[in-house]
């Protein structure tokens, strides 16, 4: 089982929690857990953050689709599955064409095809306006967390040595 991080983790990390200049260890941490195969995104995450124009697309262009999963064949029957869910689950039109059109649709796709557990910092709504990952994620019976909860479960440190 791995995670697959939605783009507000790493936005909200450079931003708020681990900026680049302060937290390099999140950073660090990130990049170990990618090595040892449990922390990943997708490709339309990538996207987004090369969009930016700061640190973080720089960071985003140095790791290729080893770190961002690239859409392929494998996870065609859960895109299926997570429209089939998504249309039919009562949002209005426009949110529907919006969750079509983000990273978010292939993120969730790519964890019901692994197993996998999203990370978002997004909360479940009960809006029909707009389609979050988790409402996406209990519809289709996947796992998700906040990223504080992943790096407790992984027993994340950032310690200072002195």
């Amino acid at each position: 089982m791995a995670y697959l991080l939605d783009s507000n983790v790493f936005i909200q990390a450079k931003n708020l929690h681990y900026g680049f200049d302060f937290c390099p260890a999140f950073w660090d941490w990130i990049d170990t857990a990618h090595a040892a195969g449990s922390v990943f995104s997708v490709d339309g995450v990538r996207t987004e953050l090369l969009s930016g124009a700061d640190a973080l697309s720089t960071w985003a262009q140095q790791r290729g689709s080893s770190f961002f999963l690239q859409p392929d064949a494998s996870p065609l029957g859960s895109l299926q599955r997570a429209s089939v869910w998504v249309s039919g689950a009562g949002y209005e039109p426009a949110a529907v064409a919006t969750f079509f059109q983000i990273a978010d649709l292939y993120l969730v796709a790519q964890a019901l095809t692994g197993g996998h557990t999203a990370v978002t910092h997004e909360v479940p709504s009960t809006s029909t306006k707009r389609i979050k990952i988790p409402d996406a994620c209990l519809g289709l019976g996947l796992r998700y967390v906040t990223p504080f909860e992943m790096l407790r479960t992984e027993q994340a440190r950032f310690v200072l040595r002195s």
